[in-house]
């Protein structure tokens, strides 16, 4: 299986989420994907497809059967075959699709994103999932995803998913980790935490007046000069 394209990763994730949010409307019309690929919302990055850009990535999936055209339609329709495409399970293909939409997320976050495609019963087993995927790469196959370095700041680490090769997820380590320390720097200081260092550093100054005088004391006592 080649490596998508980003184009391609959200025509294919875009017929992933309306297959399950709307399924009434699925199979999806060239309009219909094009909208939903073009969303401002649950989309990061947003874009904006033309029709024959979404039309390219259609055909190109056409040839790989990871999408195929409804035949009972006048109107043409388009459908996703991922599961069987990739060989995966339904939480799995739930995680990458989630993942190709919405870029890199942690566990706590893809469990919250998923609730209208696929109930997970904790964050355990989100994580649980995310390692079934990473593993494939360990034995003797390709990785899915990928965690990336946790960002200065952050509890939990993201993961992304590597259907379009690690070269589209540079920019998100690089990002994750200077908006971590800007944050971390940028975070603003309560007049309480305030009033509580300038007692503190009082407080030192007071210690290191009174430990100066007994130093002084004690070299005149012994007849020694301080210089």
């Amino acid at each position: 299986m080649r490596i998508l394209t980003a184009n391609e990763a959200r025509v294919l994730g875009t017929l992933m989420e309306k297959a399950r949010t709307v399924p009434d409307s699925y199979p999806l019309s060239l309009n219909a994907l094009l909208l939903g690929c073009n969303q401002k919302t649950s989309r990061d990055p947003v874009m904006e497809l033309s029709e024959p850009e979404a039309q390219q990535a259609i055909d190109a999936l056409k040839a790989q059967s990871l999408v195929f055209e409804a035949s009972s339609s006048r109107v043409p329709r388009f459908e996703h075959n991922f599961q069987r495409g990739f060989a995966v399970n339904e939480p799995q293909a739930v995680l990458l699709g989630l993942l190709m939409l919405r870029g890199p997320q942690t566990p706590g976050e893809l469990r919250i994103s998923s609730e209208r495609w696929y109930k997970f019963a904790d964050i355990a087993s989100v994580e649980g999932t995310l390692a079934e995927l990473k593993a494939r790469g360990e034995d003797g196959g390709v990785a899915m995803v990928l965690q990336l370095p946790r960002a200065t700041g952050m509890r939990e680490q993201r993961w992304a998913h590597l259907l379009c090769g690690e070269g589209l997820l540079m920019p998100f380590a690089h990002a994750s980790t200077a908006q971590g320390a800007i944050d971390l720097e940028a975070e603003p200081v309560s007049l309480g935490q305030a009033e509580r260092l300038e007692q503190r550093i009082a407080l030192l100054e007071s210690q290191v007046s009174q430990l100066q005088g007994q130093l002084a004391h004690v070299y005149k006592e012994l007849g020694l000069s301080q210089a």
